[in-house]
């Protein structure tokens, strides 16, 4: 597979293009383009609106409010006004961690989600408006003013009947590991964003959606290559923190995080893309090139945890992803497929982590 499209995005000339052409290379993304928000806002539009992204196109209320759920989180979804009916309609494409989906309701309608509590959901209105109220923060949004979404804030909206969103929504995990990243240590509050996001504005984030949807469209089976999907969930997980103020914007990075050496970021990289596997330190020490010695010091050193509880601390992470997505059935079935084999230890341990029981989290989601 060829992945000359990852150049394409930071502006580096592809040989490919040199030999097809003019009208092949207009046709192909251009970071030139995205400087004009109209040109993002048209390629967002262009590509959720496929055929083959289209999760469904309803009249009715059962359908499209289960249909929202399974994307989303179960809520509830009430028609404002005797006179209206729904009319609507929802594309979809999954990129692991993430995914970026197009929904209106054709109505007025009144949207109580509570707590979002295992993602954070950027809505970025193609047209028509809506009103957010999310924790203490409220909002008119607009074309030109996106909401996030944070998973702690308890949340209710009202969407005009001509409101066309645009949404991304991101698990809290990675976003939350990520930022754990760049800050060198453990949150010791919920990550929480400034609820009115400027979108348009933003010439990094608006240069990155099309950039993505493009993706999807050169490698249609972009879920298979783990590789690309994890780099792009850091892509954009990086890109949202550095750009959009949040409550740990002012927080001081430890800088010795930021110059980690090679050898550590390979092995973050490698635990973060086979956690599901089985993996043994002597393992880590060949991918990182490096004596089991430098492996366990360069964790320590730079952030301050071993290999193994690194990969633990991802794994656990994993485990509460699943209990809170709604789909597991048993908290030992899904325990026992990330590599927790002692339930009591694990236990105590995931109550420590979260506040809660592995069984509470089960039955939240």
């Amino acid at each position: 597979m060829s992945n000359s499209w990852s150049y394409d995005y930071f502006g580096s000339k592809n040989t490919e293009s040199k030999h097809t052409g003019s009208r092949r290379a207009e046709s192909r993304y251009s970071t030139a383009n995205c400087s004009d928000p109209k040109y993002a806002v048209t390629k967002i539009g262009e590509h959720l609106n496929s055929p083959k992204h289209l999760l469904f196109s309803s009249n009715d209320f059962d359908e499209v409010k289960s249909m929202v759920g399974r994307v989303m989180q179960p809520h509830q979804l009430t028609i404002l006004g005797n006179n209206q009916k729904l009319d609507a309609k929802m594309h979809y494409i999954p990129l692991g961690d993430i995914s970026m989906s197009r929904l209106r309701y054709g109505a007025s309608v009144e949207i109580t989600p509570g707590e979002l509590d295992a993602f954070f959901l950027i809505q970025m209105p193609l047209a028509g408006c809506a009103g957010i109220e999310s924790g203490s923060q409220y909002l008119d949004s607009t074309p030109n003013l996106a909401s996030i979404l944070s998973p702690n804030q308890h949340t209710t909206m009202r969407w005009n009947a001509d409101n066309d969103q645009f949404m991304v929504r991101i698990s809290r995990s990675l976003l939350e590991r990520t930022l754990i990243g760049q800050l060198g240590h453990p949150l010791d509050q919920p990550l929480v964003f400034e609820l009115g996001f400027e979108w348009q504005r933003c010439l990094a984030w608006r240069c990155l959606m099309p950039y993505i949807l493009e993706c999807t469209t050169q490698v249609p089976d972009i879920l298979q290559h783990k590789l690309i999907t994890n780099q792009i969930e850091q892509l954009v997980s990086v890109t949202l923190l550095s750009t959009h103020q949040h409550n740990y914007s002012e927080t001081p990075t430890d800088r010795r995080r930021s110059i980690r050496p090679r050898h550590v970021r390979r092995v973050q990289e490698y635990l973060q893309a086979h956690a599901h596997e089985s993996i043994t330190v002597e393992q880590l020490a060949q991918v990182a090139g490096v004596s089991l010695r430098s492996l366990y010091s360069g964790f320590k050193e730079f952030l301050n945890i071993s290999p193994m509880q690194y990969l633990r601390d991802l794994r656990m992470e994993h485990v509460r992803t699943e209990l809170l997505a709604g789909e597991a059935t048993s908290v030992t079935g899904v325990a026992l497929r990330w590599g927790f084999a002692h339930m009591g230890r694990f236990s105590a341990e995931y109550k420590a982590r979260y506040g809660e029981t592995p069984r509470e989290s089960l039955k939240r989601g």
